[in-house]
């Protein structure tokens, strides 16, 4: 996600509250759409590929 993107701090608040709370996800605020979080995507052990927001593997 870009610096610059609009919603950025309330994406960034929302995966930290589900990040600390233990979650798979988030509600993204402006979308709707469920967000899987980093910490549940590094469980998973390997990229899907799909491009996820917040995938652990992007270097």
């Amino acid at each position: 996600m870009p610096p610059d993107h609009p919603g950025r701090q309330h994406i960034l608040t929302a995966h930290a509250e589900a990040l600390a709370a233990g979650d798979a996800g988030y509600l993204d605020p402006d979308t709707g759409l469920f967000v899987l979080t980093a910490g549940f995507l590094a469980r998973r052990g390997t990229c899907c590929g799909r491009g996820c927001r917040h995938c652990p593997y992007v270097s």
